[in-house]
């Protein structure tokens, strides 16, 4: 590993010159054609190849309804261009919310989600083109161990981690979640399927990462019954709600997963790492799982990895600098983003014909579109998404494929700020991008600390 090293690259020779310094696996390339081709995902297609992921804003209603800051939000990431608009996290149980103001869709404001879809989509016309129109996805979740409906922590685990339980607030003595209390839980995911559906959204996606409910069950092999313990068992409970989301919308919605194809942390109580050392991916499993998926319908997957609450956030995504107090990373910010193009690229050849969107094209700013058009062009990914590069410069998708390049003082510096917003309880955007919006609730949160 090289040293950790902030971005300081003017131009794509530095870059190039750097990446065979490191001898990383990042290929660039001048021709951005490949980020204007139309992706065909079920009987859906999208205008181009570029997305948003889904970025919490921790900005809902007390009802998990969108706020005025949710519905800005959305303005601007559908006016920005991309073909695909993921739709940030949203709670099936009022119980499993990461924050109090997580958005939660239920009967009593579903109103406000087909509003918010409407005025996205109306966003994405007027910048656009009237034919323009963004596949959108709402990602369905359970925080599980990450659960703070109220601000306090709540935690609901599938079994004990001794990495996790601490910082979470797990007791040694709580219970994990059942299997008859999971069986009931598929029932949720199902109900808010068909609001979704109701909502006028394209698809859904089955949250599976960065160690909430979903994923936790992947890695559950020292958890008994039939959640836990062999393969079969620990994907058993993503399959069985995936088929009775598919039974009760048949084939009006896209099925997507958003996954951790590979979490780095220790095993046992890690999904898709080597046992010996969990920063090595070990995607076999995955794979196996993604085939499993694919089997079952689902057309659409979003790669990534790491758990951001342990103690490599960079693995998911790499960064300049870290949250206050945490250590600097032990590699170079171009090793991870090397090691999320790898797997990203692992998974999309393992299955072809589902569409893979890629991350960790943040920290390479200005010239995120030349890593996004080779990879896109070389086939190890259908399509590259961003995260926090929409917070800070939410028309990125416009500009690369209008202008042929990104402007190097509106891209997202890998600063954390927005994510300390959200370690600080506040609601989150770009500190330095939207600063007279997201500044005074940063500096309100570093003072209440």
């Amino acid at each position: 590993m090289a040293p950790h090293a902030r971005f300081n690259f003017k131009t794509l020779a530095e870059l190039k010159a750097k990446i065979a310094e490191l001898e990383v696996e990042i290929k660039l390339q001048d021709d951005l054609a490949p980020l204007s081709r139309r992706v065909r995902i079920g009987d859906q297609e999208t205008p181009n190849s570029l997305a948003v992921l889904p970025m919490e804003g921790c900005d809902g209603t007390e009802d998990g309804a969108p706020s005025e800051l949710t519905f800005r939000r959305y303005r601007r990431f559908a006016a920005g261009g991309a073909g695909l608009l993921w739709f940030e996290a949203t709670a099936v149980v009022p119980e499993g919310r990461a924050n109090p103001r997580q958005l939660h869709i239920n009967r009593r404001n579903l109103p406000a989600f087909k509003e918010l879809l409407h005025d996205s989509l109306e966003a994405a016309r007027h910048s656009m083109g009237s034919d323009h129109r963004p596949l959108c996805i709402l990602q369905l979740t359970h925080s599980g161990r990450y659960s703070k409906p109220f601000g306090q922590q709540q935690p609901v685990i599938a079994y004990h981690d001794p990495y996790l339980d601490g910082p979470a607030g797990v007791t040694p003595d709580q219970a994990p979640i059942t299997d008859a209390e999971l069986e009931q839980l598929q029932a949720r995911y199902v109900e808010a399927a068909l609001l979704a559906r109701e909502a006028g959204f394209d698809g859904v996606d089955l949250k599976s990462c960065h160690r909430y409910l979903l994923s936790e069950l992947l890695a559950a092999h020292t958890r008994h019954g039939k959640y836990g313990g062999e393969f079969a068992n620990r994907v058993r409970f993503l399959l069985e709600t995936i088929a009775r989301v598919r039974a009760a919308v048949g084939d009006e919605l896209v099925l997507a997963v958003r996954l951790s194809a590979c979490d780095a942390h220790p095993y046992p109580y890690g999904w898709g790492v080597d046992r010996e050392d969990c920063t090595r991916p070990d995607l076999r499993e995955p794979k196996q799982l993604l085939h499993l998926l694919q089997q079952q319908g689902v057309s659409l997957m979003a790669v990534s990895a790491g758990n951001p609450y342990y103690n490599r956030p960079d693995v998911t995504r790499p960064f300049d600098t870290p949250l206050v107090g945490a250590a600097i990373p032990p590699e170079h910010p171009l090793e991870s983003v090397a090691r999320l193009f790898s797997v990203t690229r692992e998974m999309q050849m393992a299955e072809p014909e589902v569409a893979i969107v890629g991350s960790g094209y943040s920290w390479l700013r200005q010239f995120l579109g030349h890593a996004a058009a080779a990879n896109i062009a070389g086939r190890a990914v259908t399509l590259a998404g961003v995260g926090r590069e929409a917070f800070a410069y939410p028309d990125f998708a416009r500009d690369l494929l209008t202008r042929g390049y990104l402007d190097a003082h509106k891209v997202c510096i890998a600063c954390s700020r927005c994510t300390q917003i959200m370690r600080d309880g506040g609601k989150t955007g770009c500190v330095i991008r939207d600063a007279d919006l997201y500044l005074p609730i940063y500096k309100a949160g570093r003072a209440s600390k």
